[in-house]
């Protein structure tokens, strides 16, 4: 799975979830909180999005700060 697929994979769920968001500049060192806004609630709906595109079951509790930190996961993570 390519870096490039799952940051757009990831772009669309974080559409979804929060339309508002100019995606333009996301990047791996794009944090979830303080530059996209995300909250708890949003952040719930993000991991479940997740788990449904790229196949997979989270494992315990998890804490990312960027969006570099959740692609990593996914790609090492995603059947």
């Amino acid at each position: 799975m390519e870096r490039k697929d799952v940051l757009e994979g990831l772009k669309e769920i974080l559409k979804l979830i929060k339309p508002s968001l100019d995606l333009s500049t996301v990047n791996d060192d794009t944090q979830l909180i303080s530059d996209l806004g995300l909250d708890s609630l949003t952040i719930l709906l993000l991991s479940l999005a997740i788990e449904n595109k790229f196949k997979f079951k989270f494992e315990g509790t998890l804490k990312f700060n960027t969006v570099g930190e959740v692609i990593d996961h996914i790609i090492k993570n995603a059947a």
